[in-house]
């Protein structure tokens, strides 16, 4: 699909790709932290979905791949707003969110935003709350100052260039905390983490397992599965499981 761009309420300028289905259910990718719309998982689900007849959306939040901005501008609360923006712009009717790991904190605050539209959720390594529960945690007491007397710490990444971290995206962090509550949702659920992640320890999403009220949840512990979950056997599990969610889902049109 050819990428587009449309601009939100707030005036950031966001890149996305769409397909139209004929189902009545959008599959909805929201990427992860540093990550964009280009990688392997999204683009082999999108191909999945229009062989299905499900219509389909990606985006780019602002600061992350052909979208506008600066990623050390970017805080949860603008990254939210980006989400919520492309799905209202972009989508109609039923959703299921597919959310990778940052990108699962984005799906269930999209849930909580626009509880009537989601029906189902796919999460692969989700993060919620990883700024305060995670990454903060493992900064050293030199990279805390840092942040919080400078405003900005460049973090080292297994992925490529250091990270910007900076004192706003780690105190808004905060404002989204979702983990220490009851996170409502009746719908299907399907959670796919690795041990070996090294990321997001899979304890963490064993605690979004207990937060979460919906009882159609399945945990999938992948022994011998990484961050990115992105093998092909992996990439063969998500796509079934987003099957297994659909099946599940009744559209309302």
């Amino acid at each position: 699909m050819t990428t587009q761009y449309f601009e939100t309420p707030q005036s950031r300028r966001i890149a996305f790709r769409r397909s139209h289905g004929k189902t009545g259910l959008t599959f909805v990718w929201l990427s992860g932290f540093k990550s964009d719309m280009m990688g392997g998982k999204v683009t082999e689900l999108e191909t999945w979905a229009a062989a299905q007849g499900h219509s389909f959306l990606a985006f780019d939040y602002s600061g992350h791949g052909q979208s506008g901005g600066a990623f050390e501008d970017g805080t949860i609360s603008a990254w939210r707003e980006d989400a919520l923006a492309a799905i209202t712009a972009q989508t109609d009717g039923d959703l299921i969110l597919v959310g990778s790991s940052m990108g699962g904190w984005m799906a269930l605050l999209s849930l909580m935003a626009l509880p009537e539209r989601v029906n189902g959720l796919v999460l692969i390594a989700p993060a919620p709350d990883f700024t305060e529960k995670l990454m903060w945690p493992e900064f050293s007491s030199e990279a805390q100052a840092e942040i919080m007397e400078k405003g900005l710490h460049l973090r080292p990444s297994d992925y490529g260039d250091p990270y910007p971290i900076t004192r706003a995206l780690i105190e808004d962090g905060k404002t989204w905390s979702i983990l220490d509550e009851a996170i409502n949702f009746n719908g299907p659920v399907r959670i796919l983490q690795g041990m070996q992640d090294p990321d997001v320890p899979w304890k963490h999403a064993e605690r979004l397992v207990s937060a979460m009220t919906s009882e159609d949840l399945v945990f999938h512990l992948i022994k011998d599965g990484d961050h990115r979950l992105s093998r092909p056997q992996d990439i063969a599990r998500l796509k079934a499981t987003c099957a297994e969610i659909a099946e599940a889902v009744k559209p309302s049109a």
